[in-house]
């Protein structure tokens, strides 16, 4: 696979998710929804300080570390995709490492700079935030990653009753509130999980083929 294809495919994932952040960030308010198919698929915006999904670790520092974190793993992804191209792994593989590495990016460039380039969005008071204000609503490695892909697919339901434990408890489906970026690591992983037979099995047989010429 080319190196060409793979940044494609990358920049690809990083405009479609920015454009859909910068979208919401200046047309939602904080909390606010639209239903886009019935009421199984939502715009719903929301923003978190932490991973995918708005998992977070604690406070400023933690922020901090997450920032950091993000910035390595997207220096040592394109190490590491520059290396597996060279080395002529499966174009699958190569392209679930492409999928994570956008999605990395792409709440990367939310930590890094959308707390200098937009003003403060909030529920209380229903404004809409501004790109590009005289002042930001926090500084560099700050930010808060935009989320706003909402599927909430089963609403109330209950368990059977048969279910040892559990039987007879609520739950619903799918309560996490995403962004494309989240989706497309998620996607990454998942299909390496999947596929990891297959994608190791021939890169072993690739390695012996090229040990015996």
């Amino acid at each position: 696979m080319r190196k060409r294809t793979v940044f494609l495919i990358i920049l690809f994932i990083v405009i479609a998710d920015q454009a859909l952040k910068i979208y919401i960030k200046t047309h939602y308010h904080v909390g606010e929804s639209h239903s886009i198919f019935g009421n199984w698929f939502q715009l719903y915006f929301i923003e978190n300080e932490g991973m995918a999904y708005g998992w977070k670790l604690g406070g400023q520092w933690g922020k901090i570390m997450l920032t950091l974190f993000r910035l390595t793993a997207v220096i040592l992804g394109v190490l590491y995709i520059k290396k597996i191209i060279e080395k002529n792994y499966p174009p699958g593989y190569i392209i679930c490492i492409g999928l994570i590495f956008a999605g990395a990016l792409g709440n990367l460039i939310d930590s890094l700079f959308y707390g200098m380039i937009f003003e403060n969005s909030s529920m209380f008071t229903y404004n809409v935030a501004r790109i590009f204000p005289k002042d930001g609503y926090a500084g560099f490695m700050h930010g808060r990653v935009v989320d706003m892909l909402y599927f909430p697919i089963i609403k109330h339901a209950s368990l059977p009753g048969w279910i040892p434990f559990i039987g007879g408890k609520q739950f619903s489906f799918f309560n996490y509130i995403f962004n494309i970026a989240d989706a497309s690591v998620s996607v990454g992983v998942i299909t390496i999980i999947v596929f990891r037979k297959r994608f190791f099995r021939r890169q072993e047989k690739i390695l012996s083929a090229e040990e015996i010429s």
